[in-house]
């Protein structure tokens, strides 16, 4: 069983739930909320994660990208717990655990909807499991083609916070997409710093992700504007939504939020390595969280 825990990752999936609870928190915040939607939300987006990173070391493995080279960060297929070919059957599993989980989402959540309402949330549902295997499995995965950015952005920002604050209000004011937006900047810059981590062997092995192309130097600043634009949307939302002025309390709180990030900007540097690059996946996604966490207490608070 500690083979598969590992192979889940489960240090991705705060990041996972990020954009879920950014829409649910917003939601709260104006007034309409329902646990269990929130509650089903979060099962079927850490399925997702799931599937998505099971499919990737299935994905990567079979491509080639996972191979004697890489020392950071180890997968299960690469490493050998886990074969290829049970991998590519619990990839199906996981996939249809999370079908099934998001229809019962829908189900709960959308009882009085129409069913032109109904149909585009299952495509988007169908979309994101799309996406999740996409991205490494197949002839050409679009993971390789420097697509990522885009996806994780459109699915960790725009979809899962808007998507889940439309869930939970059956609204969807256009400002709900400034923070929707951050979230997925920062999401994009967690992706980012394991493309510049893996960079040297994705560069040899045909994987074209941004630093690929844009080499490492100039990825460093990516990552850089990625982390300083990404704040700047919350900041907006919330000038916008409290255009008399917010509570002291509530600035702060942003402001709180935002301080773990800035220090990033000076800590990330061209001339880390690897291994050093690898725990600021882990306090990227952290300190996503905890900024989305405090944003919306200081909606709720305001």
């Amino acid at each position: 069983m500690n083979r598969w825990v590992e192979a889940a990752r489960p240090r991705t999936l705060p990041l996972a739930v990020a954009s879920i609870m950014l829409g649910n928190l917003l939601a709260f915040a104006n007034g309409k909320f329902d646990w269990i939607i929130a509650a089903l939300a979060i099962l079927t987006t850490v399925g997702l994660q799931v599937l998505s990173n099971f499919a990737n070391d299935y994905g990567d493995s079979a491509n080639g990208i996972d191979n004697q080279d890489r020392k950071v960060a180890l997968r299960a297929v690469q490493t050998g717990k886990i074969n290829r070919e049970e991998m590519k059957k619990v990839v199906v599993l996981t996939a249809t655990l999370s079908f099934f989980m998001g229809v019962g989402l829908l189900a709960y959540s959308l009882q009085d909807a129409s069913w032109d309402i109904w149909m585009k949330f299952l495509g988007l549902g169908v979309a994101c499991i799309a996406a999740a295997i996409a991205y490494t499995v197949g002839k050409r995965p679009y993971g390789y083609m420097g697509l990522g950015d885009l996806s994780v952005f459109l699915f960790f920002g725009l979809v899962g916070t808007m998507g889940s604050y439309f869930l939970q209000t059956k609204t969807l004011p256009w400002h709900i997409a400034l923070p929707a937006a951050g979230c997925g900047l920062l999401s994009v810059a967690v992706l980012n710093l394991n493309n510049l981590r893996d960079l040297e062997n994705d560069k040899r092995t045909g994987k074209y992700s941004i630093p690929v192309r844009i080499g490492k130097t100039l990825g460093f600043y990516y990552q850089k504007a990625l982390l300083f634009i990404g704040i700047l949307p919350f900041a907006s939302y919330h000038l916008i939504a409290y255009q008399v002025g917010a509570s002291t309390t509530s600035n702060l709180l942003i402001l709180l939020g935002y301080y773990p990030i800035i220090i990033m900007l000076r800590e990330l540097n061209p001339n880390m390595t690897p291994a050093e690059i690898d725990p600021y996946l882990k306090k990227t996604a952290l300190r996503t969280l905890l900024l989305i966490l405090l944003f919306g207490i200081s909606e709720i608070i305001q």
